[in-house]
């Protein structure tokens, strides 16, 4: 089952990153409930193992291509979220004190604790894209506007999976263009 699990994390951030086209330096939010991965009620069984089948593969893929990795804490924490401190100086974000453990603030984060060269903790970002993994509510840490994004992945283990990606907003009226003259593409997908 953790094979599966780490193929599906993998093959899900593969698809979303090549969907959202992030450049270096970008942030993708990630929000894991293991316990809805092992078909269980959120919050009630955490497991370090399916954390550490999800999170390896997130940080490849994510290293590979120079995007920055955003771990999303539990209720119990507000939700703040793991970064390394270069992330909260980059984004100028405020650093918060807590130290996520398995039934407060969620066994992915607490493993990305130890995973991470020089981890942080901050209270809310705006990151570029998102994997919501087992209905953890990561929307109120997107960039608007958010676009959701259909995967061919829809589950990790027993969790529904949600991906975004995020856009420049929209503005003018009725004589705004958005997509250059001459080209087939608009401006944010350039």
């Amino acid at each position: 089952m953790l094979e599966e699990v780490t193929r599906a994390t993998k093959r899900a951030v593969r698809e979303l990153l090549g969907r959202a086209q992030l450049a270096p330096g970008s942030i993708l939010v990630v929000g894991c409930s293991t316990s809805e991965v092992l078909g269980q009620k959120i919050g009630s069984a955490g497991s370090r193992e399916v954390a550490a089948a999800i999170l390896e593969p997130l940080l490849k893929e994510t290293a590979r291509g120079g995007i920055h990795l955003a771990i999303q804490c539990c209720e119990h924490l507000n939700r703040a979220l793991v970064v390394e401190k270069p992330v909260l100086k980059e984004y100028k974000l405020d650093q918060v004190l807590v130290y996520p453990v398995q039934h407060a603030g969620g066994s992915l984060a607490a493993l990305a604790m130890d995973a991470y060269e020089n981890p942080v903790l901050v209270e809310r970002i705006q990151a570029h894209a998102g994997l919501d993994i087992g209905h953890t509510l990561i929307g109120m840490h997107l960039k608007p506007v958010a676009v959701p994004t259909r995967l061919s992945v829809n589950y990790i283990g027993a969790a529904p999976l949600v991906a975004a990606r995020t856009r420049p907003k929209l503005i003018g009226g009725a004589r705004a263009v958005y997509v250059p003259p001459g080209s087939a593409m608009p401006v944010d997908e350039k």
